[in-house]
């Protein structure tokens, strides 16, 4: 068994590191990662304003609190496509070797180029204006390709030296500018032909094209069970090898389960019952229960553990496991290249995603609402957060089947912990 991990190790390791190292993918991870604060900025006052309550509704209202939170988050959530690819492109951009702050602003003006107007008459006329609709989760799918374009255009300008180039003796905050201007004015020139092309479609713009024929049918494939379960186990099995499996996974799904959260939001800011099942959200609040692994029940089991190692590390790591912090019993027990914890391990949490994607398929749970919780933030909390008590009921119940799942195992190791303990424990007596 232990050759056969090793085997299996040496095939994956190679495929998951490339896929995590991939610039592309890591910048589009990176740039949707660095605006989550912005997002539970706006998320919580969404949560807040959208609580279903008559007596704290007319509270809201009496107070004009409702509308300062509604700002709150029509300035974050729904103009995070905006965030986002000026952070892809600048994140792109940095990693090969350019100036991440000028790429990511030509990605902003390169959005807003292709991003079709909005008109009004008044009594001066038409008017035009930005829309907020695809500056939110519509066109978050357009915000990454704009990023991933802009930021590696202006990159390769810079790398093969096509820029206007100043005396040395000139501040480098104006060199850089002056570098940017040539590269900005063909990446300019290049956002105004794809809206010149796009404008003369049925599609009406490049965000048409994309939100309907790319960006629906991946969120419809992200939020059925079968994708669910296969992101659950490969998150899950690439963790026995030491690989990261969330990273791995997350470059590649970030995208969709962040647009599908957001649209619950907006549903559930505006008292609706929420589109998706799945999202960032789901996963965090139900399948990592204390972590990868859903080890919180196996953390749990280890309170009664009879060997003491098992006894010591279920106490120290419990606090953090309450958080979803799991590094001590991943690399403690160790659960990495162990047969033993592999079955458990792998399988606990596609079982629990099974059991509350179908809670929620049925009604015994309400839909999340789509707030993406920092990592640390306890499970009880995450529950109440996403808008109903009968979510932390099911998180609770969850972590009783993982510790169900885990025991039969759990059990085996440490018997051989205990008997491991006692043997040396007779073994130094004898030798005295």
């Amino acid at each position: 068994m232990k050759l056969n991990f090793d085997k299996l190790q040496g095939k994956i390791m190679p495929i998951a590191t490339k896929m995590s190292e991939n610039k592309y993918l890591s910048a589009i991870m990176d740039g949707m990662s660095t605006v989550l604060p912005a997002i539970m900025f706006g998320a919580i006052a969404s949560l807040l304003v959208g609580l279903p309550f008559e007596g704290y509704q007319n509270f809201l209202t009496s107070t004009g609190l409702a509308p300062l939170l509604n700002l709150a988050a029509d300035l974050t959530i729904d103009i995070i496509a905006l965030f986002v690819v000026f952070f892809i492109a600048s994140s792109l951009s940095t990693k090969f070797g350019a100036d991440g702050n000028i790429a990511g602003l030509l990605g902003l003006v390169s959005f807003l180029i292709v991003t079709p107007l909005a008109s009004v008459e008044t009594e001066a006329g038409v008017t035009s204006y930005i829309s907020f609709d695809y500056l939110g989760a519509k066109g978050l799918f357009v915000a990454i390709i704009m990023g991933i374009l802009v930021g590696r255009v202006y990159a390769a300008f810079i790398k093969k030296g096509i820029v206007i180039k100043l005396p040395d003796g000139v501040p480098p905050t104006i060199s850089k500018s002056f570098a940017g201007m040539i590269p900005g004015f063909v990446i300019g020139t290049g956002a105004l032909i794809i809206d010149a092309i796009f404008s003369a479609t049925s599609f009406g713009s490049i965000h048409g094209l994309i939100y309907h024929y790319v960006q629906i049918p991946l969120q419809s494939l992200g939020d059925s069970p079968w994708a669910l379960i296969l992101c659950v186990f490969v998150v899950h099995f690439l963790w026995l090898f030491g690989v990261h499996g969330m990273l791995v996974v997350l470059s590649v799904m970030m995208p969709i389960w962040l647009s599908m959260d957001l649209e619950n939001l907006a549903a559930f800011q505006s008292g609706q019952p929420g589109p998706n099942i799945v999202g960032m959200a789901f996963i965090m609040t139900y399948v990592l229960l204390g972590g990868s692994g859903a080890t919180l029940g196996l953390n749990l089991l280890m309170l009664k553990a009879k060997s003491k190692r098992f006894k010591t590390l279920g106490g120290l790591s419990l606090p953090a496991g309450i958080c979803g912090i799991n590094e001590p019993i991943i690399f403690g027990t160790p659960i990495i290249l162990n047969p033993i914890m592999a079955i458990p391990f792998v399988l606990g949490p596609v079982i629990i995603a099974i059991l509350a994607y179908f809670c929620t398929y049925i009604g015994l749970v309400p839909h999340l609402s789509g707030v993406n919780m920092a990592l640390g933030t306890p499970i009880i909390m995450t529950g109440f957060l996403q808008g109903s008590w009968r979510i932390v009921v099911l998180q609770i119940v969850l972590v009783v089947v993982s510790a169900l799942i885990y025991y039969p195992f759990f059990r085996m190791a440490d018997k051989q912990a205990y008997e491991q303990e006692t043997s040396g424990a007779e073994a130094a007596a004898t030798n005295e």
